[in-house]
């Protein structure tokens, strides 16, 4: 479903452009320095939000700066709502206190993480509230005891993407991706190990995993639906990567792969891959599925932006679920359900994507596997 109501596609394009003609900040061709700069004056309308932001892009770069970096962990007041509610691969935050809790440990743990922000795709105005997909690519040191036990030492680099729902100044609604398992292999610590005492942790306080019947996907004996529900596409590239998408994933026409995709296309992927070239892409998105032979794909939001660097950059935010019904990275199927919450970002030039960047989180399946183990048990 949607998270806002669609108007026609001619009606709501994201402007990259403020009223003025001014250009709204695109983040892939600066420096830091140039996209927080002290004396930029403000090029979109900004009503309700601090006078230190110019337009969105500034706004959600600035601000994770300030709070992760500069350590003003306390702006969370100002910048998210009482009551924000942030949902997670791991789990679901339902109050501001317990963001800026899990901010302050996370900090403590990792402090000499940065990350650096690698894109920004947003549409929306401040009457109706702003939304932004955030890329964020995290390096740093493992120095500190925490979640992830005593300290390693070791060096990472992981991905995240935030999508965040704003309205004058506060996130109200927050989605967080994380590679999880990308961070935790790189630090040493092994992951089945992790995974089961995260599961307990949870099984402990009741939680379980809820069987929900069919995804929908097929209804009944029917075939997958022949068209992709494109409603909540706001220009025609989103109506089409829309379609594109369906067709892969839900009418498993993976031949589709070949058409869409440049020869030269790079594909930045879970675990921090970097991969090339359209065998690579075929084998990855085929991979996912045959680990969740009955997964459907769903496309929850969508949103896109004019590029600098020619064509567009569109994010979307998908959820895929099914049962543990093949092999993969998981181990052998054990027919749990699982549920993965994914975002992905693909850069689009003259009808084939050039790249594409995609965030999901195996540790998460793994929780969810072992937590499965456990109902089952009990």
């Amino acid at each position: 479903m949607s998270d806002e109501p669609t108007p026609k596609l001619s009606s709501v394009r994201a402007k990259p452009y403020a009223a003025d003609g001014k250009a709204v900040l695109q983040v892939e061709r600066r420096d830091f320095i140039d996209l927080v700069p002290e004396n930029r004056e403000r090029v979109q309308s900004m009503r309700g939000f601090d006078e230190c932001y110019t337009d969105i892009v500034d706004y959600i770069v600035r601000c994770t700066h300030k709070i992760w970096d500069e350590r003003d962990v306390g702006l969370i007041y100002t910048h998210y709502t009482h009551n924000c509610v942030a949902y997670s691969s791991l789990g679901t935050v339902y109050n501001r206190e317990d963001v800026v809790r899990e901010t302050v440990k996370r900090i403590v743990e990792l402090p000499d993480r940065r990350g650096m922000a690698t894109q920004v795709i947003w549409r929306g105005n401040d009457v109706d509230g702003f939304y932004t997909s955030h890329l964020v690519t995290g390096t740093g040191r493992h120095t500190e005891y925490g979640m992830y036990g005593r300290p390693t030492g070791r060096t990472f680099a992981a991905r995240t993407i935030a999508d965040c729902m704003i309205l004058e100044n506060k996130i109200y609604r927050e989605w967080l991706v994380r590679d999880n398992m990308g961070l935790l292999v790189q630090l040493g610590v092994e992951p089945h190990a992790f995974a089961t005492k995260m599961a307990l942790n949870q099984f402990e306080k009741g939680e379980t995993v809820v069987e929900i019947g069919e995804n929908r996907r097929m209804i009944g004996q029917y075939p997958p639906e022949v068209k992709a529900d494109t409603s909540i596409a706001h220009t025609d590239t989103e109506v089409k990567l829309l379609e594109w998408l369906h067709h892969i994933y839900n009418q498993r026409m993976f031949g589709k792969i070949q058409e869409i995709y440049a020869p030269g296309v790079q594909w930045h992927g879970p675990m921090m891959r970097e991969l090339f070239g359209i065998a690579a892409v075929l084998q990855q998105t085929m991979k996912l599925v045959a680990m969740i032979t009955d997964g459907n794909f769903v496309v929850q939001h969508i949103c896109s932006n004019p590029c600098e660097e020619g064509g567009e950059k569109v994010a979307i935010r998908w959820t895929m679920d099914g049962h543990h019904l093949g092999y993969g990275s998981l181990g052998a199927p054990t027919g749990h359900r699982l549920f993965v919450m994914g975002m992905s970002h693909f850069h689009i030039i003259d009808g084939k994507i050039v790249d594409e960047w995609v965030v999901y989180d195996d540790l998460a399946m793994l929780v969810q596997l072992k937590l499965g183990a456990m109902a089952m048990a009990a």
